[in-house]
């Protein structure tokens, strides 16, 4: 699935290649040239994941991680740090500021998009294209179908990303707002009530198979996807 990418790098030139390179692959790019404007632009959008260069002007990326990290609103971003260091004590530096993973420059395209993709997949698992299944429920996100019991189910497309992500994050609770950044995203603005609507939709939808009852509601708290009804 294509993820929204912010790539923080000084360099145009480089800036350029990897806009072209994740664009090639389905990715919409945001882009800063520094710390500061990065840090302003997560005020006002939510990306899937972030490029950051370790050498900027200004903050260093390592900071940037750091207040990224320190942000409860932003803190669960992932982070890849591109860099020319190479040297163990620095990419152990790195890690430590709060990135999930470090890239030295130069490196191959093919290895970049394994490296977003190998991260996705451990902290946003909802913006790959894994298959996953639960309890007989199965969604495949490559070509956008959802099985109960290997009956074709129709769902809407809000009700399938709002399913992928219940499915990829099971047993944790989410309150609305949670639910909107992450399912609508946190710059599209509709009341809270909008996501019971659709869970409405989406228990009717799974009703035909058994498989609403794992969408299970919170009182007080929101709603989750659990397997151990």
């Amino acid at each position: 699935m294509s993820a929204t990418i912010l790539v923080v790098e000084d360099e145009p030139g480089i800036q350029e290649v990897l806009k072209f390179n994740l664009s090639q692959h389905g990715h919409e790019v945001l882009q800063a040239e520094d710390g500061e404007t990065a840090l302003n632009m997560l005020r006002g959008a939510l990306p899937d994941l972030i490029l950051l260069d370790w050498m900027l002007p200004g903050l260093s990326g390592m900071e940037v991680a750091r207040r990224i990290r320190n942000d409860p609103r932003v803190k669960d971003i992932p982070i890849i740090l591109l860099t020319a260091r190479a040297e163990e004590r620095d990419k152990v530096q790195g890690l430590e500021s709060g990135a999930d993973d470090y890239i030295t420059k130069p490196f191959s395209p093919r290895e970049l998009m394994a490296r977003i993709k190998a991260v996705l997949r451990r902290r946003a698992p909802q913006m790959t294209e894994d298959m996953v299944e639960v309890s007989g429920l199965r969604l495949d996100p490559a070509c956008h179908r959802v099985y109960g019991n290997d009956v074709a189910l129709d769902l809407g497309p809000t009700e399938f990303r709002l399913l992928h992500f219940f499915m990829t994050h099971q047993e944790r609770v989410y309150s609305r707002s949670q639910l909107l950044d992450n399912v609508w995203g946190d710059h599209v603005f509709v009341e809270e009530r909008t996501v019971d609507v659709h869970i409405r939709r989406l228990r009717s939808a799974l009703e035909s198979t058994g498989h609403d009852r794992l969408i299970q509601t919170v009182r007080g708290a929101g709603y989750r996807l659990s397997a151990s009804v």
